[in-house]
């Protein structure tokens, strides 16, 4: 298995390529009319890096969920030839936006995803893994390719087509934004009614025109999936503390793909690390998503009968060695019979949540274990 490392770009993701090759068609002409695009961070940064190598005034659309991170190292990569816009919820709408502003100004709109140069930019990753594999006397049984908007997985399709027509490409999309994979079921793009921004850089509702045309010619060897936010989060922790790599969300979506596929001994698989751009403030939410897609983390409400010891009954009959409270909210009110506890428990091993469950049920204490998907539970994660 190897890893091609696009966090290692300039502008930590692979987007930097497509943005080049796009500006890099752009007449005087173009050029002195400006530049427009929207990105959910990564592709704005590129856009920025050619504005400023280029000498271009930019305006680059973003979504309100867009990273603070991701906002300031576009301003920094702009170097004062970019204006940056917040707006919209999602990329889509900030998308829109932009197309209104380049209709409106005449200035070229740099697409994501969705265009003929973007596409060739982000093809020449293939071309990469092709030579350093060949220079290892190796070639690709299997690209792993994390999914958005569908320009990754187009220009890597495209160009394994003609250069590789035996591998297999695996295109991985967020469990909560699949919009390929809708496309696909429908003959056809479609925008999703819901779309989970979690995943930030992939959370496309619709996927682009070209894109899907290129991926639906070439079903025989393009096969799709998705990948759970749960399953992200434990890669994103599990490259960084095995191997020092910090990937954001979409950059680990290759990776979380590997643990739905089954590869015969001795193949060769190559997984887009798509990129890096992280904000730490969001690794507490990584951490709490890991530990309850490993089924080590759950929530309790716990009606404690109101007299003295209850608590330590709790901890001694129903807690397990290895179990351990990581939340505990009680208020105590006087002229009640018992009182509720908000209770967080990680426990040791994810098999151990069977005999807890038991413990409880025999138990004096009333506990009732808050299930995925109820109000509380999801204010709570």
């Amino acid at each position: 298995i190897y890893l091609k490392r696009e966090d290692l770009q300039g502008v930590r993701s692979y987007k930097i390529r497509g943005a080049l090759n796009s500006g890099s068609q752009l007449s005087q002409k173009q050029r002195d009319a400006g530049i427009v695009a929207a990105s959910a961070g990564n592709h704005a940064q590129g856009v920025a890096y050619v504005c400023r190598s280029l000498e271009v005034e930019g305006r680059i659309y973003v979504p309100a969920q867009t990273p603070k991170q991701k906002r300031d190292r576009i301003m920094v990569h702009g170097g004062g030839f970019v204006t940056l816009v917040v707006t919209g919820n999602n990329f889509d709408e900030a998308s829109a936006a932009a197309h209104e502003d380049a209709e409106r100004t005449g200035a070229t709109l740099i697409e994501p995803f969705d265009a003929r140069d973007t596409i060739i930019g982000q093809g020449t990753v293939a071309a990469e893994v092709l030579s350093q594999l060949s220079a290892m006397g190796k070639s690709p049984d299997h690209v792993m390719v994390p999914v958005g908007g569908g320009g990754l997985l187009a220009g890597v399709v495209s160009y394994m087509a003609d250069m590789a027509p035996r591998t297999a490409i695996v295109g991985v999309e967020p469990a909560g934004a699949a919009s390929m994979q809708a496309a696909l079921d429908a003959e056809g793009p479609v925008t999703l009614e819901d779309s989970n921004p979690f995943v930030d850089g992939a959370a496309v509702k619709r996927v682009g025109d070209l894109n899907y045309t290129i991926v639906e010619k070439n079903l025989g060897r393009v096969h799709m999936m998705s990948a759970s936010e749960g399953s992200v989060c434990t890669e994103m922790l599990e490259l960084y503390q095995n191997e020092g790599i910090i990937t954001e969300p979409a950059g680990a979506l290759s990776v979380a793909g590997l643990r739905e596929m089954s590869f015969a001994a001795g193949s060769v698989v190559v997984c887009i690390i798509s990129g890096g751009n992280n904000d730490v403030l969001r690794y507490n939410e990584i951490v709490e998503r890991s530990l309850v897609h490993r089924g080590l983390k759950h929530y309790f409400l716990v009606n404690f009968p109101q007299k003295p010891g209850q608590l330590r009954s709790f901890l001694e009959d129903i807690l397990g060695p290895e179990d351990d409270i990581t939340l505990f909210e009680y208020l105590k009110r006087n002229n009640r019979e018992t009182g509720t506890a908000l209770v967080g428990l990680q426990l040791g091993e994810a098999r151990g949540l069977e005999s807890l469950l038991e413990r409880m049920e025999v138990s004096a204490i009333d506990c009732r274990r808050l299930e995925p998907g109820t109000p509380e539970y999801d204010f709570l994660t």
